[in-house]
């Protein structure tokens, strides 16, 4: 039985030792650029390791949020999206439903085997989806972004950002070699591209990009000696 498209993904395939905070943040962040999230749902306990659920404000934004993100590598290995086979609680409350009573304190369920092979194949027919900059939240220009050259400086991180959190955002553009965090600094880090068009592109796509609800990346370009 096909699933219809809804605002709740579920995603699988996930590592799972790492910290259930720390996952939310990498998903909200990856899921992010396709729409404004209302909720993500990890849990810790030993059956539901390794999975989560994404819950969209809006059905387009998941239905491109599970094309883009389809096989995408996350810490070596591809996640697996599909759309959930329930109403989340949160998106039930804010429809007023009954179910979010029932459900409370429960994720959404996951899909059946065969809706999941099916979201796959719409996925792989839908083609690439290009890193969507329409979802940043900002613009270049409304930040004094400094002299043009490879290297970015990134701002108003969480404190919790890590590289890894960092490559999965940058790495959807080319040329980006390498991305390194201050310990001693959290909030802050340098992107180091190949060329400056190819740190300007990646400049315009994310500028404004909530990494959080809280938390609106600025970028820059990184000051020359």
């Amino acid at each position: 039985m096909d699933i219809p498209p809804n605002q709740t993904l579920y995603v699988n395939n996930l590592p799972e030792k790492i910290k259930k905070e720390e996952l939310r943040q990498l998903l909200y962040a990856l899921f992010g650029q396709f729409g404004r999230i209302i909720d993500v749902v990890a849990m810790r306990t030993d059956k539901l390791r390794g999975q989560a659920w994404v819950v969209f404000a809006d059905i387009a934004a998941a239905t491109n949020a599970l094309r883009g993100m389809q096989g995408f590598p996350f810490y070596d290995k591809p996640i697996r999206v599909s759309f959930a086979r329930t109403t989340s609680n949160v998106v039930a409350v804010q429809k007023g439903g009954k179910a979010a009573k029932a459900a409370k304190g429960k994720p959404p369920k996951a899909p059946a085997a065969a809706g999941e092979g099916k979201a796959k194949e719409a996925a792989a027919a839908n083609g690439e989806q290009q890193p969507a900059a329409a979802a940043a939240g900002g613009g270049a220009a409304a930040v004094d972004v400094g002299k043009p050259n490879p290297k970015l400086f990134v701002e108003n991180l969480p404190a919790a950002t890590t590289a890894a959190m960092l490559e999965m955002l940058f790495q959807q553009f080319p040329g980006c070699k390498e991305v390194t965090t201050v310990p001693a600094k959290p909030g802050i880090a340098f992107v180091e591209f190949e060329t400056e068009m190819q740190a300007s592109v990646a400049l315009t796509g994310l500028q404004g990009f909530k990494v959080t609800p809280q938390n609106a990346m600025r970028i820059t370009y990184s000051k020359q000696s």
